[in-house]
């Protein structure tokens, strides 16, 4: 009798301890937001989890396109500016990256020039500004001149021509 308490009792306390392993389940644990305050937390805190982070987002496309969206609206924002003012190495790091996304991506050039003039010409100081730039710079000074023309071509000379046969 013993002998069979005793093995009854073993394999009682077995299989609460089998019972009691613990399991992870990420879904259901970020279903509460302090779980999900707490993982937020904890991948910002620390330089190595972030790097591994933003390494595993910049492999998912949409992620990437989450990441670039919010980038741009920084830029819109001018809060990117800012953090730029107060840490000169990540203004560096920006530039660097910006020229080496320009070069292997012309219709992302084309898209942030664009943009970036559109900008400056709602206002008189974006438009002097530009104007300084254009004169420092010849390629620059032809390529506006080309897309000038080419509007004019496009949208202005058009209506006019439009408005005459009538």
């Amino acid at each position: 009798m013993k002998t069979i308490s005793r093995t009854l009792m073993i394999i009682g306390i077995m299989g609460a301890f089998v019972s009691c392993k613990s399991s992870f389940d990420a879904a259901e644990t970020m279903e509460l937001q302090n779980n999900r305050q707490a993982v937020y937390q904890e991948i910002i805190s620390n330089p190595e989890h972030m790097t591994e982070f933003t390494q595993m987002a910049e492999q998912d496309q949409d992620a990437r396109k989450i990441m670039m969206q919010s980038h741009m609206e920084m830029m819109e924002s001018g809060k990117l500016m800012e953090m730029m003012k107060n840490n000169p190495e990540m203004k560096e790091q920006m530039k660097e990256n910006m020229q080496n996304m320009m070069q292997n991506n012309p219709e992302m050039m084309e898209n942030m020039r664009s943009k970036m003039t559109e900008k400056m010409m709602k206002s008189a100081e974006g438009r002097k500004k530009l104007m300084e730039a254009m004169q420092e710079n010849p390629e620059m000074k032809k390529a506006m001149m080309q897309e000038m023309m080419q509007n004019m071509h496009n949208g202005g000379m058009m209506d006019e021509k439009e408005n005459d046969k009538q």
